[in-house]
């Protein structure tokens, strides 16, 4: 199976070794994305859904490069610093996918790269 590298400018650059996405036959596999402004390289200032509605954007940006949208998200895994904050990260969330929304997993984590409060991955099909 050819895997093939999904690159965009219009999401944040990997802040380390590693790939905004990776393509391998039907399935694309996204990094985890934090809220970084794609074109300062920084964390969005605001509050949480703030935050959320630039992580999603990020993951659409990668979608969109490798030809697909929200819809062909299949599993997303959300990172959450405050498991407090799941309500707000969930009503922004909602409204990026429509039905039937993808498999997910939500997990408090102690820490996220840059200070972040949420991190979000996802897997695709198409």
């Amino acid at each position: 199976m050819t895997e093939r590298v999904i690159e965009t400018s219009d999401a944040p650059r990997a802040i380390g070794p590693y790939s905004q996405a990776v393509r391998a036959g039907e399935l694309l596999f996204l990094s985890g994305q934090i809220p970084l402004d794609p074109a300062t390289g920084e964390l969005v200032s605001g509050g949480i859904d703030v935050q959320t509605r630039r992580v999603l954007d990020n993951l659409g940006a990668i979608l969109h490069a490798a030809g697909g949208s929200f819809e062909n998200v299949v599993k997303t895994t959300i990172y959450l610093v405050d498991l407090g904050e799941f309500a707000a990260v969930n009503a922004v969330y909602a409204s990026y996918f429509t039905p039937p929304a993808p498999a997910r997993a939500t997990v408090q984590v102690a820490a996220l790269p840059n200070c972040a409060r949420l991190e979000i991955e996802a897997i695709a099909r198409f």
